[in-house]
């Protein structure tokens, strides 16, 4: 059972890419109500295609950066914490689609931003910072290890 991010995250490094993908598309779909962005919709759903080649996985992320950006500005100078989630979301969201050789692990990356989504979830709505995204990210992971043989 994982209970801790240095196991969580070699289990993430030990996965192939497009299984890194659909791991972190997982991972954004529990936060993505935060954004609602129909791009970013898009770009998950393509990240768990099989078969998805590398240049809709290229548009996809072009499409979803954009969204990125635009989020990143209606942050504004005064923390919107709802603005700052659906910024993370994004972020997220880019991750799962962006090439493969950009370095880092995709679903780590995304699932850090899904947290810090919901973290600014949290706090937007006077709960503070506690929450149990990590806790959520352990168990999609084990249960996509425990069925992988079953995938179609």
């Amino acid at each position: 059972m994982l209970n801790n991010d240095k196991d969580f995250k070699a289990k993430l490094d030990a996965l192939p890419i497009a299984d890194q993908r659909h791991v972190a598309a997982l991972f954004v779909m529990r936060v993505f109500p935060l954004s609602n962005d129909a791009r970013l919709k898009n770009a998950i759903e393509m990240s768990q295609r099989k078969g998805v080649m590398e240049a809709e996985l290229a548009s996809a992320c072009q499409i979803a950066n954009t969204a990125r950006v635009e989020s990143f500005t209606k942050c504004g100078r005064e923390t919107d914490w709802t603005a700052q989630a659906g910024h993370f979301v994004a972020k997220a969201a880019v991750a799962c689609v962006r090439p493969a050789g950009e370095g880092g692990n995709l679903a780590w990356d995304a699932a850090m931003s899904a947290r810090m989504a919901r973290t600014c979830e949290t706090v937007a709505t006077g709960e503070g910072t506690d929450n149990n995204e990590a806790g959520e990210q352990y168990r999609i992971l084990e249960a996509f290890l425990n069925n992988q043989g079953t995938r179609p």
